[in-house]
């Protein structure tokens, strides 16, 4: 909670937490692991047309440490995004995240007033299989199953299957 008050606080337009961060505590609980995984980093995006410079991105990673100096922030604006995908230019936040590599990975949390509010285009099922499977929306097998082998998941949460494309 601490994490989303605090990315709350710089009102950066669409903020949201995503990918790994709640994945990751999905897939915990689905292997009823009682310690949280260790995660790489904790993915920040939000949308801004007006400033779509990499620095901006990293000053935002600066601050956020400066409040939570053990998390390691990755800040991503989804207006520049699609530029790294050679996408279509996104309209939105939630349009970024709907095409990130895995399903599972497709989901974001943001508060709401005090209140946690849930992006998960394709859905939190999704995530309560205990699967991997690539999204349609981002149709690069190879980049997926560099992603499978890189991050070891099924070693860390043996109970998951890869769907393979």
């Amino acid at each position: 909670m601490h994490c989303l008050q605090v990315v709350s606080a710089y009102r950066l337009p669409g903020a949201m937490i995503g990918a790994g961060f709640i994945r990751n505590m999905i897939w915990d609980a689905l292997h009823h692991y009682t310690v949280a995984s260790p995660l790489n980093d904790v993915d920040v995006v939000y949308f801004d047309k007006t400033d779509t410079s990499r620095d901006t991105e990293q000053e935002y990673e600066h601050r956020l440490a400066k409040h939570c100096p053990d998390v390691n922030w990755e800040v991503r604006n989804q207006a520049r995004m699609h530029h790294y995908h050679n996408d279509a230019e996104y309209s939105d936040t939630g349009d970024g995240i709907k095409r990130w590599v895995e399903l599972q990975t497709c989901v974001g949390v943001h508060l709401s007033g005090k209140q946690i509010s849930w992006f998960a285009p394709y859905g939190l099922a999704e995530n309560w299989k205990g699967e991997i499977r690539i999204n349609p929306q981002f149709p690069r097998p190879t980049v997926y199953e560099e992603r499978i082998k890189q991050k070891q998941w099924t070693e860390r949460w043996p109970e998951l299957t890869v769907i393979w494309p």
